[in-house]
């Protein structure tokens, strides 16, 4: 990348933030205009926050920065290999705290990976090591029982066109993932983290990011959901004045897209919530990509999850959804999605859970059921947005019932990943996420605005609002009935082999 590439045609307040971002960079020794590098700066980090509501090109920024970093040859750090480390290395990863968010950006072209998978890093065989080195031309090509000299050409004619070790030891029929012998938990630390869906981050979270990357860059929307437990407040908003960078434009999408109409509307105080299921109703007059739906759409509803603020309401819709496909009272249908709702092992079963949680089994990770495992008790999951999505795992699946305390549950081994039924969930919980269609229940949002309740002085219904329609990447549908549209079809789980590898090994049942 050439000097004049590596800065974009900029609006005036993504080029003010642009110029801060470069300006941190050069006092840690990275010079992202004149493509040059220098040994780390000690005592140099810092924290910046790049800060805008939905269309304020918090993604072009986010996407631009990383062509930057890499075309000033800073290396990108991946889950899939990491060389052996170098003095004069700079380093630069991409991450979002969820699966279903660093899919989205690597939809974008932007090649992000989760959280977890670079605070805990892979110990791998040794002969994975060698092929890597071979593959990034630091190693000579090796020899490796059962795989012939024919497959390790495909592996490295693959890489010469797409740099992928993954995608290599693919060509060869090999998994990166069949390579991993373990996690630890990083100790050495790295160079730049630039961070997408900041909102999300807890301070915890945050002290840990900060104890890896001196150079952190958060990128946040303001108007989303602010953790549970931090009243309100986001980690970027204890910053100081000058590490808070506002993008505070709005760009129009080429296709002047009616969702982020109504989502910016919604800044308006004077606008109440009756006047917002006008705009709702006059926007789906004009433009199918709004739909003033009187009923929840059952088909939908297995890959995108109804987004609710009330608990009471997601149970119902799950009840409905299981009724509605004749899902059996003791046992799941292959099709049916799930949220994990955390691991439950003792400290014992540490690697196993380290593990898990690499492999994209994290709080709030959506994942489709598709059958029992070979053991009592284990599942076949596919884990959406994971770069390798296929696995087995011990599972406590909990379905909970309308007017019952306690949940009824189908699976349950004594430990293992616990799932919630993920045909609905609160939009709390849906942040991060986004989805080509979602359906919003109105009658939820309509409960939050009757409430007059307030979080960080907006009004509650304005936030929810807010996130749940900026979850719709091309269509939303406003539902304003509780009702539920019978399915056009059965469950299925044929939509997923296309984006599948092949199971990988089973956790805990090798």
């Amino acid at each position: 990348m050439t000097s004049s590439a590596a800065v974009p045609t900029l609006s005036p307040d993504q080029a003010d933030a642009w110029d801060s971002l470069a300006e941190t960079f050069g006092a840690a020794g990275i010079d992202i205009i004149a493509e040059e590098l220098h040994p780390p700066v000690e005592g140099k980090g810092r924290v910046m926050a790049v800060i805008g509501k939905a269309g304020s090109g918090k993604t072009l920024m986010l996407s631009q920065i990383t062509k930057a970093l890499l075309g000033a040859g800073v290396e990108l750090i991946s889950p899939d290999w990491e060389g052996k480390r170098r003095k004069d290395r700079r380093s630069v990863a991409v991450l979002a705290p969820t699966n279903k968010a660093a899919f989205v950006l690597r939809m974008r072209g932007v090649p992000a990976t989760t959280i977890h998978r670079i605070l805990y890093s892979p110990v791998y065989d040794p002969d994975y090591e060698k092929i890597a080195e071979w593959l990034t031309g630091t190693g000579e090509r090796p020899t490796v029982e059962g795989l012939p000299d024919p497959a390790l050409d495909r592996a490295h004619a693959f890489y010469q066109q797409n740099a992928s070790i993954p995608g290599a030891l693919a060509a060869a029929g090999l998994r990166g993932s069949d390579f991993i012998r373990g996690w630890k938990r990083r100790e050495e630390g790295l160079d730049v983290g630039l961070i997408d869906e900041a909102s999300m981050l807890d301070e915890k979270q945050l002290e840990d990011l900060r104890e890896i990357f001196p150079v952190l860059v958060l990128f946040g929307d303001p108007a989303q959901l602010a953790p549970v437990g931090q009243s309100g407040e986001m980690v970027f908003d204890k910053l100081p004045a000058p590490q808070r960078l506002m993008l505070s434009r709005i760009h129009r999408q080429s296709d002047d897209s009616p969702i982020l109409d109504l989502a910016h509307a919604l800044a308006d105080d004077r606008l109440s919530f009756e006047d917002f299921e006008s705009m709702i109703r006059q926007a789906a007059r004009r433009d199918d990509r709004v739909v003033w739906a009187e009923r929840v759409e059952s088909d939908l509803m297995a890959r995108s999850p109804v987004l609710v603020w009330r608990n009471a309401t997601r149970i119902r819709l799950i009840h409905a959804f299981r009724t509605a496909f004749g899902a059996p009272g003791d046992a799941l249908l292959p099709g049916e999605p799930l949220i994990c709702d955390g691991l439950e092992l003792p400290l014992k079963h540490r690697k196993k859970r380290i593990d898990l949680e690499a492999r994209g089994l994290i709080k709030g990770a959506q994942v489709v059921y598709l059958g029992p495992g070979r053991k009592p008790g284990f599942s076949r999951l596919h884990v959406i947005g994971a770069e390798d999505p296929r696995l087995s795992a011990a599972s406590i699946v909990k379905i909970e019932m309308p007017d019952a305390e306690e949940p009824f549950i189908p699976y349950a081994a004594r430990m293992g990943a616990a799932f919630l039924h993920g045909a609905a969930v609160t939009i709390h919980k849906a942040q991060g996420s986004q989805w080509p269609a979602v359906q919003v229940f109105g009658p939820d949002i309509s409960a939050a605005a009757w409430s007059n309740r307030n979080e960080a002085g907006i009004p509650l219904w304005k936030r929810l609002a807010y996130v749940a329609i900026t979850r719709a990447q091309e269509r939303l549908l406003w539902v304003t009935k509780a009702r539920l549209a019978r399915p056009s079809a059965p469950l299925h789980v044929e939509d997923l082999d296309a984006v599948a590898a092949p199971l990988a090994l089973e956790s805990g049942e090798e």
